[in-house]
């Protein structure tokens, strides 16, 4: 996708404030001076088992995006694949209720969707939602000194592998399901309270992936140290028995070039860097000054939150891993 909409010329609108040229999150067009419309979409096929946590994690995963922007979604329509004739409907409908049990809960509206015949179950929705234009978290707005934080675990890729292989332990799949569940919403409100200019959702490209757009937007250096990643239980095991995704060798292809290693990290740690993560939690670029406050706040309401690196001037590559 980077390659197909390299050249594409730009829309001289003056209205879109954020656009795809920065890999941002969501796009948001201005409505008025106080009022601008955010809007996203995300879909992909099972990764578990369970047709109604499937539905519900697709919809966390697609709201993720508007609340990585700094944005409160309003509305959604559902995109759905299905093989017709080939799995039964109640399957369908139990991914539709399960996903409609998410969006009730963060008070979003479904508004309709649509459906078309495929090989494989698809489920996703179009988001849509608001927020104040001086208050866009975008990828081009981290600063030299900014703390990095991030919500959640890594690892949801290596054990979905694992499930698929049938090697995954019950337990791991379980913790996975229940971060993946987690919506983004607490948290992206409590970061609406300190000084944060920059946020992104740790998705399919990976940290390292998510890391190297922020980077490269806001033209500085991220480090990350690897020995404060926050690993989900059984991911590094499942890495060390060889249980990696296509998505997770595509990232490590395509990001290489723009990390550069300054100590000694295993193979175990390299993938957890690359693990394309479903429904992730926020990266989050918030002033020294402000980080303690902010990882505490978070903290006290049961959100798992870790400091895990630093923004720094520009140099020879985009990450830096120490």
């Amino acid at each position: 996708m980077d390659r197909a909409l390299k050249g594409l010329p730009s829309q001289q609108i003056p209205e879109i404030l954020v656009g795809f040229d920065q890999a941002d999150d969501a796009g948001v067009y201005l409505l008025s001076d106080s009022l601008a419309l955010v809007q996203t979409v995300d879909f992909f096929s099972p990764i578990i088992d369970d047709p109604f946590a499937f539905g519900q994690i697709a919809a966390a995963n697609a709201l993720s995006d508007i609340y990585a922007m700094g944005a409160r979604p309003l509305t959604a329509l559902s995109i759905v694949g299905f093989p017709e004739g080939e799995a039964e409907p109640e399957v369908l409908r139990a991914i539709i209720d399960g996903g409609l049990n998410k969006l009730n809960e963060c008070g979003v509206a479904l508004l309709g969707g649509h459906s078309v015949k495929d090989e494989e179950i698809k489920f996703g929705y179009a988001v849509t939602g608001t927020v104040d234009p001086a208050r866009i978290l975008q990828n081009s707005k981290a600063r030299v000194g900014d703390r990095i934080l991030l919500t959640k675990r890594l690892g949801t890729g290596l054990i979905a592998t694992a499930l698929k292989k049938d090697q995954a332990d019950l337990a791991h799949v379980e913790g996975a399901i229940q971060s993946m569940l987690e919506t983004n919403g607490q948290a992206a409100e409590i970061v609406s309270r300190f000084d944060v200019q920059a946020m992104t959702d740790v998705s399919g490209f990976g940290l390292v992936g998510h890391a190297v757009e922020v980077g490269r937007a806001s033209k500085l250096t991220i480090e990350i140290d690897h020995r404060k990643l926050p690993v989900l239980d059984g991911a590094l095991d499942y890495s060390s028995k060889g249980h990696r995704s296509g998505g997770l060798s595509n990232n490590r292809e395509f990001f290489s070039p723009h990390v550069s290693w300054k100590g000694t990290v295993g193979e175990d740690k390299q993938d957890i860097l690359f693990d394309p993560q479903t429904s992730g939690g926020l990266l989050i670029l918030v002033s020294e000054s402000d980080c303690s406050g902010l990882i505490d706040a978070i903290g006290n309401v049961g959100i798992a939150v870790s400091e895990i690196g630093v923004a720094r001037l520009l140099d020879d590559t985009c990450i830096h891993i120490v």
